[in-house]
């Protein structure tokens, strides 16, 4: 089952950035966005601790 649920999210990757590509980048930019937000927010606590 778990198997059949990855490839089945790896199909509609790859179908969502062939006939969605603005969508796709988007939604790719806004997941970098927030992983950015989280290494912000944990490099200021590191920063925090330290001082």
């Amino acid at each position: 089952m778990r198997k059949l649920l990855f490839w089945g999210f790896i199909a509609f990757l790859i179908f969502f950035m062939a006939f969605r590509p603005d969508g796709a980048a988007q939604m790719f930019k806004g997941i970098g966005a927030g992983l950015m937000a989280i290494f912000q927010g944990l490099g200021d606590f590191m920063t925090s601790l330290m001082t």
